[in-house]
Parts: structure tokens; C-alpha cells; sequence
């Protein structure tokens, strides 16, 4: 435990003042009338988003709020990790570890955690290079370095057996965990998890009409929606000049993915997920400054041989939980994993323990409770 050092957020004022003054002197650009979210985010949208990030969100307010969760930081292998380290009432509850997706955090996760807490010992962790677990401090931390840098967390904490939950790029952490560490992982849960076919025409036999729908998504996403990950897996330093110097430049990066990935019921990212905690999650990429850290795992995954080489399949129980924006198949996620729980949920998106906290919670306790310790 020597290891693991306390951890307090202590955003100093000056900084606060610093984005306050930087929003007021935002240089606005114009736009094609009528051309709503098509393009990017709207003018008008973000400009109402950042003067209530300027005059009305209560920084101090969040800040309290993260700091209610017991917060560590532990060095492995050259970087810092940080992780909120919530322990249940239960002794005898299950450890589960806890990793998010770009461009979330561990602030996402404040709507769960006293759900959680009467069932598992929570280690929320913020994954290498985004928010306090950054910036990076070298190269190389793909999925498999960041899997193995949290299955560590796990040890120094003591925890011999525990479970690992996932969202997104989180979920690919999670199941590699499981394939890392299958003696002390008892099962991996996952939301917006992405799979992809092989290119192999028997993948496509027998498809659901659910599933062809998934991928007809999964297609719209790859010709439409991908700008962000070409960027990202190739320039990310470039990228990170602007969003770096700009707080109204690091908010649209990241609203929009709020806008795209959320469910599409809701009109507007906050409707889906509650404002101040949006602008929570923006506000602790802004004060850390890891737009690029952040950035820099999808160039490490784009870049990365074994990311896309297959994998000897998993032995590890996964549960997966889609949301209405998902894209996954079963079949797919079988070849690298055994399913042992599927759930298709009436409602939410990739961003599921903001958006519906109660289907999440419920979820994750009902794969734990069938999956033996």
C-alpha cells in the first residue's frame, strides 16, 4: 500500500479564472445556414453550452463533489494512474475495477457509485494519459500496456480476485485484462463495446434483423462519423495545439461525441446526460491538459500490430450490455470471448452510467451475481 499515494483535486483559482476569461474571449466563426449537426456542432448551440461553462457552472460545486470519493495516485510502469477507490459496506463484496472510454472520465461514473458500493468495492480508474492518470509520459501505452497497468492496480490494492467493467475503448482494456490475468479475473462486463467482422461471408449468415441493423450503423459510423479517430490515430499532436489552447475548442471536440453517441432520443447531449456533470467531464481534460495525452491511444492503437491480430480466445465469462446506439453482434464478440450474459436494453447510449444509471447498475449487478467468484 506504501505504493498508493491519497489524491485530492485542487483546481487552483487562478486556472478557474483563466477559463472563465478564455471562454469570454472566444473567437467565433460563422456557419452555412441551416445546417443543424450535419457539419459539426452549431454555432448558436455552442455558444448558449460555453457562456453557461462561463458565467453559471460551479466548478467548486464538481470539484467537491469528485472529492467525496476516496482518490489515489500509484506510478506503474513510469505513469501516473489515478483511480477513486470507493469501498462497499460489505466486506465481503466483490472488487470490480472500472474503465472508461474517450472522451469520458471517472466523473461519469458519480451516478452509480452508491448503487454499486452495496455490491462491489469500487476502483474507478482514469485510464493512461486522460485527465490525472496524464499527461503521458511515453510512448507505447496501447491496450495491452494499459491492461496490464491496471490488472497492477488490482495487486497493489490486494485484490486477488475482483471483476472488470468496460465502456467503449474501456471495454477493449477490460476484456484484455481477462486475457492477461484469467486466474484473478472472474468476469469482464461491457457497454459500448465495438466489434467488427472478419471479412469472411460466412460472418454475415443468419443475421438478425437486429444485428443487420447494427452493422448497417457500424458502416454509417465508419463512412461518416470517423473523422475524430483519423485524427486522432494519426496527427494527435497537432490536434492537441488547438484543443490544448481553447477551452470552446476542447468543448466542441467532445460534445459532439456527446451529440453522436448518446441516445438519439435525446435532442441535445443534455438531455441525454445531465449538464453540469457533461461539463464536469469537459472541465478535467481542460484543467489536466490532455486533450493530447488522450489522443495519443488511438495513435498508439492505430499503430500497434497486435492491436488487429488475432487473439487466442479468452476464458473469461464477458456480459455485455447494449444500449440503443450499439453496435455490436454476438457472434463477433464470442470469437474473442465466452458470452455468458447478453442484454439488450430499452434506452441509453455509450455514455450508459450517465445517461441511465438505474439500467447500468441493475445490469452489471445481475452478470456479477451469476458469475462465480
Amino acid at each position: 500500500m506504501s505504493e498508493i499515494r491519497p489524491f485530492r483535486i485542487e483546481i487552483a483559482q487562478a486556472d478557474v479564472e483563466d477559463l472563465r476569461e478564455r471562454l469570454a474571449r472566444t473567437r467565433w466563426g460563422s456557419e452555412i445556414p441551416g445546417q443543424g449537426w450535419s457539419r459539426g456542432v452549431p454555432v448558436d448551440y455552442l455558444q448558449g453550452l460555453a457562456r453557461y461553462w462561463e458565467r453559471d457552472f460551479d466548478w467548486r460545486a464538481a470539484e467537491a463533489r469528485l472529492n467525496a470519493l476516496p482518490q489515489f495516485l500509484t506510478t506503474v510502469d513510469g505513469q501516473d494512474l489515478h483511480f477513486a477507490h470507493v469501498r462497499s459496506d460489505d466486506p465481503a463484496a466483490t472488487p470490480l475495477l472500472i474503465s472508461h472510454d474517450w472522451p469520458g472520465s471517472f466523473a461519469l461514473y458519480l451516478p452509480v457509485v452508491e448503487a454499486l458500493r452495496e455490491h462491489f468495492h469500487l476502483v474507478i480508474v482514469s485510464n493512461p494519459g486522460m485527465v490525472f492518470s496524464g499527461p503521458l509520459t511515453s510512448a507505447g501505452w496501447n491496450t495491452a500496456r494499459s491492461a496490464a497497468a491496471l490488472n497492477e492496480v488490482m495487486r497493489r490494492l490486494g485484490y486477488e480476485r475482483y471483476g472488470v467493467q468496460g465502456t467503449g475503448g474501456g471495454a477493449w482494456i477490460a476484456v484484455e485484462m481477462g486475457r492477461q490475468e484469467p486466474a484473478r479475473v472472474i468476469g469482464v462486463h461491457v457497454n459500448g463495446h465495438v466489434t467488427f467482422p472478419t471479412g469472411d461471408p460466412a460472418d454475415f449468415d443468419g443475421l438478425t434483423a437486429a444485428e443487420q441493423d447494427r452493422l448497417r450503423r457500424l458502416q454509417e459510423f465508419r463512412d461518416d462519423r470517423m473523422g475524430f479517430n483519423a485524427i486522432q490515430s494519426t496527427r494527435p499532436q497537432t490536434l492537441a495545439f488547438g484543443l490544448h489552447d481553447s477551452p470552446v475548442g476542447q468543448l466542441a471536440w467532445i460534445v459532439e461525441k456527446f451529440q453522436e453517441w448518446t441516445d438519439p432520443s435525446a435532442a441535445r447531449p443534455e438531455d441525454a446526460v445531465d449538464r453540469d456533470l457533461l461539463l464536469t467531464n469537459v472541465s478535467l481534460y481542460w484543467f489536466t491538459g490532455t486533450a493530447g495525452s488522450s489522443a495519443n491511444i488511438y495513435w498508439e492503437s492505430a499503430h500497434d500490430p497486435s492491436a488487429w491480430a488475432p487473439k487466442e480466445k479468452s476464458a473469461v465469462p464477458l456480459g455485455v450490455a447494449l444500449g440503443v446506439t450499439d453496435i455490436t453482434v454476438r457472434r463477433f464478440a464470442e470469437r474473442d470471448t465466452p458470452v455468458t450474459h447478453w442484454t439488450e436494453l430499452p434506452a441509453g447510449g455509450n455514455f450508459l452510467p450517465a445517461e441511465q444509471p438505474e439500467l447500468y447498475a441493475e445490469d452489471v449487478r445481475a452478470f456479477f451475481t451469476k458469475t462465480p467468484a
